[in-house]
Formats: C-alpha cells, structure tokens, sequence
C-alpha cells in the first residue's frame, strides 16, 4: 500500500462532505465551527472547506458530481495534507461514476472518516493507498466541551508520527450517546460511562494480516458493485467491522455476516475485529450472532477480538487500510505493526 505524508503543525487539511451534507445546514454549523476550531488549536493546523462542502443537505444529495470533484481538488492541491470527511450518511455510493482512482493513486493523502465514509475508503483501498477508517469533523473533533484524550492520541500517534503504531489498548470510557447537536446544549459534556477490555468472542492463537474492512451495512450495500473487494483482498487479512447508529437487529447482521461466510470471506481472514455497538445496544446479542456464523462454516477457531474502540464510539482510535495487525487471542490484545505515513 501507498503510505501518506505526516502531518505536522502549521500543514492545511480540507474538509469535505461525501455523504451528508448536514455540515453545511444552518442548525448544525456552530457544530462546524467547533470542529473547525480543534483542528486549528489542538493540532495547530490550518483549515481549508471545500468549495461545496457546506452548501447543505438538498445541494449535496443532488450533486455527487460535485462532492467528487471536491475529494479531486483536495488530492491535486499541493496545499492539501489531508482529507477529513465532515460526516457520514447513507449514499457516498453514488460518487462512484465520478472518481478518478488514478487521482487517488497519484496524490496520496491522509483520508478521515468512518461509517458511509466505509466507501471512500475502499475507493483508497482500491487505488492502492492506505487511508484511515477514523474521526469526523462532525463528531470527533467537535466533541462538545473537548476533544477525548484517546481520539487525540490516536491521532497524534497515527498522523503525526512515523513510527510503528504499535499496541492499541481499548478506551477505558465510552461517550453515552443521545445528546442532541443544538446549540443549547453545545455546553453540555456527554456522559462517560466505564469501558471494558477486548474480549475473545470465539478462536484462539496469534494471528496476524492486513487490514480491512468498515461498516457492515455500507459493506453489505456494496456487494455487486465493483467497489466491493474482490475475494483475493481478503486473503490473510484481519477484518474490522462496526455497526452504525441505526442498531441493526441481531438478525440482520446473521443475515450480513452468513453472505460474506457463502461468500468465502471468512475461510480468506485470518482474523477478526469488532467494534463496540454503539451504546452497548445488542452487545450480547451481535456476540452470539458472530460464534453462530464462525462455527456454520467452520471457522470458530479463527480469533475474533470484541468490543474495540472504533466505528461509531467515542473516543475513538484509527485503523489504516492494508497495514499490518496482530490479535493476540492470548493476551486479549491488538497491534498495528506498522506506520500509517511517511516523513
């Protein structure tokens, strides 16, 4: 995989909306300011909004071309060391026509984002660069009050540093999610709730591979498409996957997750990491869903590692495409063995 350039203090990263164009809408723009504002005094970066970016949710649903031509201006500027994608939603899928991977290929940049975010991704993936499955304007780094000390370090240890990534240890707090984004209560901090450790949900060993992977939903949407990774990607890897705020029954996800076993996706991973669910909704539930599949089709004694601190949680830490991971079943814990840029 291609490795983006470091970050470092006083380096201009763009904003841009793939999916949701909320960012831009009246309601939620002290929403956007905050974000803008962490960007610029935590990490003494300056920012630069995409042209359409906040043109709002009608502007951005009608014009996929223009979302597309947003990522192309933020990858061809020189000024441009990152992408930070503003939020999620639910039809990134439609920029496809669009995209010009060769721009992609050519111009290796940091990539932020998670949930539908899952898709500009593979876009990444596909082109040969590793990107980040990671925070968003829109929530990470507006948190209200301050920023979560994980998140930072994570980003800090992923963007702005070199070195091999190392140990990720889970977050020991989790946000309670459910705080509306009003200006009212822009003040108010989210209740931390305690966190766990990973738990091994099914296999043992140490296992390593590349990663890859994303919200199960935008995944499972994009089977047929040739944005969804041919069947050879998946060979050695570790999978990481998360649920999203729309908390999916346990039935839906067995459905999910028994077409990517039919598929072969399991019998290719050598591993598999699980975001937290959101809120802890269905906690137990998506456990027992995930041994049930592992031992349909003989795969219960590949490891799967539960409960990690991605996705759609925060705080939250960064997982690069195609680099290097570990699980140690063992040990109950997970390694990046590589560096995620360069200098």
């Amino acid at each position: 995989m291609i490795k983006p350039q470091k970050l470092k203090r006083g380096d201009t990263v763009a904003i841009v909306s793939l999916s949701s164009g909320m960012a831009g809408e009246d309601a939620f723009l002290w929403r956007t300011e905050q974000g803008i504002k962490r960007l610029e005094e935590v990490f003494g970066l300056q920012v630069k909004v995409m042209p359409h970016a906040l043109k709002g949710t009608d502007y951005i649903y009608h014009h996929p071309e223009k979302r597309a031509e947003d990522l192309h201006n933020a990858l061809k500027d020189p000024a441009v060391k990152a992408i930070i994608c503003a939020i999620g939603g639910n039809e990134s899928i439609r920029l496809l026509p669009y995209i010009d991977f060769e721009t992609i290929k050519t111009n290796p940049k940091i990539f932020t984002g998670y949930s539908d975010s899952t898709i500009g991704h593979l876009m990444f993936y596909l082109s040969g660069v590793s990107s980040s499955y990671g925070p968003a304007l829109l929530t990470d780094f507006a948190e209200n009050i301050a920023m979560d000390d994980y998140t930072v370090a994570s980003i800090h240890q992923t963007w702005f540093s070199s070195k091999v990534i190392g140990e990720i240890m889970t977050s020991s707090t989790v946000r309670e999610v459910g705080l509306k984004w009003t200006p009212e209560n822009q003040f108010t901090a989210r209740r931390q709730l305690p966190n766990n450790s990973y738990e091994v949900i099914s296999g043992q060993g140490i296992v390593q591979g590349h990663l890859i992977g994303g919200c199960i939903e935008s995944l499972s949407d994009l089977r047929g498409t040739s944005l969804f990774p041919e069947l050879h990607h998946f060979e050695g890897a570790i999978l990481f996957l998360e649920t999203s705020e729309e908390y999916i029954s346990a039935e839906t996800l067995e459905s999910y997750l028994r077409t990517f076993a039919v598929m072969g996706i399991m019998d290719k991973v050598n591993g598999i990491i699980v975001g937290r669910p959101q809120n802890g909704v269905f906690y137990e539930a998506y456990k027992e869903v995930y041994q049930l599949i592992m031992k349909e089709c003989q795969c219960d004694h590949k490891p799967i590692l539960y409960n990690a601190s991605f996705g759609h949680n925060e705080p939250k830490f960064i997982l690069p495409y195609g680099l290097q991971a570990e699980i140690n079943a063992y040990e109950k814990n997970f390694t990046i063995l590589e560096n995620a840029v360069i200098d």
